[in-house]
Order: structure tokens, then C-alpha cells, then sequence
């Protein structure tokens, strides 16, 4: 059934990654996409299950609708692309690197959720991964937050634009992935058990706990409009 074919695109890595491994334990027919052919195959050397792939770089929007034609039919699409762009202090924060975060992350959300329409079945679901850069009044991060706000606020809109496709949404705290390859291994622990310090849980988030809010958002037919903050508590101390 189309309804178990999941699209999850940055599934190379990262979130993206540990949600494919997950729907596939659950079941459900894969399609990881990404724009890195060479990570994909790796990606789906790790993998088990009914999986494919496709090569497919959201931030081309002239070819979203050809790579989407060639997947066909689909239930459900997962949005989990990530972006460094826009990052630092306010004052200082360079507009061109602000619209490079919008270039590509909120706007190949929207297209590639815009392309995939056609193929998605009634019944069906998108969810869009932003960040709780969104929410939590970080210093630091306000060009983030613009970025990962403008893909939260749609979600509702889409939820009643779109029906019955279902539309939601999962905005992560700090998550040990490769986004943040940016800072050096040797600064990176003391980073994570910074933020660990601040977060209620006590540890910063792993690629699996994000991976079960999106598996569930999938699975249960009277979710939609929503996004689920999992940031273990992060921006109630940040």
C-alpha cells in the first residue's frame, strides 16, 4: 500500500537517518533522499528493510517535481533537511548568511512539500523538522530562529489547507548529529555538556528520540496542525 511508503528526505544522516531506520523496523517502505549520492549509499548500506533512495537536492527546485515523479505514489513525506546559515550575535549577523538560511532550509521545505503533492495519498501526512531555535529566546540565534519559525508557522495553514493530508511538525532541542560538525571534536563535548547543564534531562538529545516523534506523528490518524517540541527541555532554562 502507498500509505506505508514513507519519503524521508535528509535521510542520509542525522535524524533523517535514525527515522528511516525506525519506520523500516516498524514496517514501512523507505525512500531516503538526499543530495550526496556517495552518503545515500552508505546510509542504505547501514540499513535493513524495504528501503530505497534517490538522489535529490530540495534546494534545485526545477528538478523536485521529475525526482518526486520517479518515486511515485507515497504516504507519507518527512522533511528533515538541516542549515547552519544564520547563526550569531544580532549585531553582527550578516544578512547575505541570514538569506542563505532561508535559500536552504525554509524554502526547500516548502518546495519539496509543494512538489511532493501530487504523488502524497489522501490519507496521508507531511512533517516538517525545524528547530526549537524557534521558541526558545537563545542569544545568539535569531536568524535561526526566523528561519525555523517561518517553518513552524506553516504547519497549521497547510493542516487546513491540505486536507486530508495531515501536516505537522517536530522542532528538536540540541541533537548530537553531523549539523554539528561546524565546532571543532575537541570544543564539542564541553558544548553538549553546556547545554546538557541547562536542559532539565540532563544530556543533550540523540537522532532516535526526535526519530519516535516523527514515527508517531506518521502513525496517529488525529494528529495534524501541531508541532511537537522535543528539546528535553531545553527552552525553559536556554
Amino acid at each position: 500500500m502507498s500509505l506505508q511508503h514513507v519519503v524521508v528526505i535528509g535521510g542520509s544522516s542525522g535524524i533523517g537517518l535514525a527515522t528511516a531506520k525506525l519506520l523500516l523496523k516498524q514496517g514501512y517502505t523507505v525512500t531516503i533522499a538526499g543530495r550526496d549520492g556517495e552518503k545515500l549509499a552508505a546510509a542504505k548500506a547501514s540499513l535493513d528493510g524495504d528501503l530505497r533512495s534517490v538522489v535529490l537536492d530540495a534546494a534545485e527546485l526545477s528538478g523536485l517535481g521529475e525526482a518526486f515523479a520517479g518515486v511515485g505514489a507515497f504516504g507519507h513525506l518527512v522533511l528533515a533537511m538541516g542549515s547552519g546559515h544564520g547563526a550569531g550575535p544580532f549585531a553582527t549577523l550578516d544578512m547575505a548568511d541570514l538569506l542563505a538560511g532561508f535559500q536552504t532550509k525554509l524554502i526547500p521545505h516548502a518546495a519539496a512539500a509543494q512538489a511532493a503533492l501530487p504523488l502524497l495519498q489522501p490519507g496521508g501526512s507531511i512533517t516538517f523538522v525545524s528547530a526549537v531555535s524557534a521558541q526558545a529566546a537563545m542569544p545568539g540565534t535569531a536568524g535561526l530562529a526566523a528561519v525555523n519559525a517561518g517553518i513552524e508557522a506553516m504547519v497549521p495553514v497547510l493542516a487546513a489547507e491540505l486536507k486530508p493530508l495531515r501536516v505537522n511538525g517536530v522542532s528538536p532541542g540540541v541533537v548530537d548529529t553531523p549539523w554539528w560538525s561546524f565546532v571543532p571534536p575537541e570544543q564539542r563535548d564541553s558544548v553538549f555538556a553546556d547545554f546538557a547543564g541547562r536542559t532539565p534531562v540532563g544530556r543533550v538529545g540523540r537522532p532516535e528520540d526526535i526519530a519516535e516523534v516523527i514515527a508517531f506523528l506518521i502513525r496517529n490518524g488525529f494528529m495534524s496542525g501541531h508541532v511537537v517540541t522535543c528539546d528535553g527541555g531545553i527552552r525553559l532554562g536556554a
